[in-house]
């Protein structure tokens, strides 16, 4: 047996003697590193703005979210304005976000439910924010973790990714994701680890070329999926 044979043999065998916990602490540590201030790039002045801008970001990008949302909210500033908006006007508004037709609607929809089954106010729980109309699990953890601070998880196409590559999980689903992340993740740690996923994916982990070269994660990282 070479002895490039058996580095790599007790490099492995070190990599997967580190436990979940283990690694996403220090997956937290490394993060914390990178990006200290982590926020969500979507631009809001308060909860369903978020929430609106979050409906918005589906399909679509961040950036382009940030450009649309400014003429939206200066239109829109109540809840009342959105209940009683044109839905033209709003597809207007919305139409480069793409799927505009359906969001509109979702956006209308989800003002309407929140004045009159939620007094006016944006759910601070997962279980009411998804009653909502195009709101699931991954906007309402979002929600629930930046604008109330309780215990969140958003699984987005991002958090597949890296959270199986690490080996952190084993899993597609982003329900049993979500739910596999929350055992590990310290509850208060949830919501900036979400958002410095998304930028670690952005500027180092992507989906097909991987900077592993670069990656302080590299020690171990079980590179699931990463071609050799």
């Amino acid at each position: 047996m070479s002895r490039r044979t058996r580095l790599i043999g007790a490099r492995l065998r070190a990599v997967k003697a580190v436990t979940k916990k283990e690694r996403v602490l220090k997956t937290i540590d490394v993060l914390k590193e990178l990006y200290p201030d982590a926020i969500c790039s979507l631009t809001a002045s308060n909860p369903f703005e978020l929430l609106v801008a979050v409906r918005l970001s589906a399909q679509c990008t961040d950036a382009r979210v940030n450009m649309v949302t400014p003429a939206l909210f200066e239109k829109y500033k109540t809840l009342d304005d959105y209940c009683n908006a044109n839905l033209s006007d709003v597809e207007a508004l919305i139409k480069s976000c793409g799927f505009y037709k359906i969001k509109a609607q979702s956006i209308i929809g989800m003002a309407n439910k929140i004045r009159d089954d939620f007094d006016g106010r944006v759910p601070d729980n997962i279980d009411d924010l998804i009653t909502l109309p195009g709101v699931g699990r991954k906007t309402a953890n979002l929600i629930v973790g930046d604008v109330y601070g309780k215990e969140s998880i958003v699984v987005d196409t991002h958090m597949i990714r890296i959270s199986n590559r690490i080996g952190l999980v084993k899993e597609k689903d982003p329900k049993k994701i979500e739910f596999a992340l929350k055992k590990i993740v310290p509850v208060n740690e949830g919501s900036d680890f979400c958002h410095r996923i998304v930028l670690f994916g952005r500027d180092i982990c992507s989906a097909r070329k991987p900077k592993c070269d670069i990656c302080p994660m590299a020690e171990y990282c079980k590179k699931v999926g990463v071609k050799k």
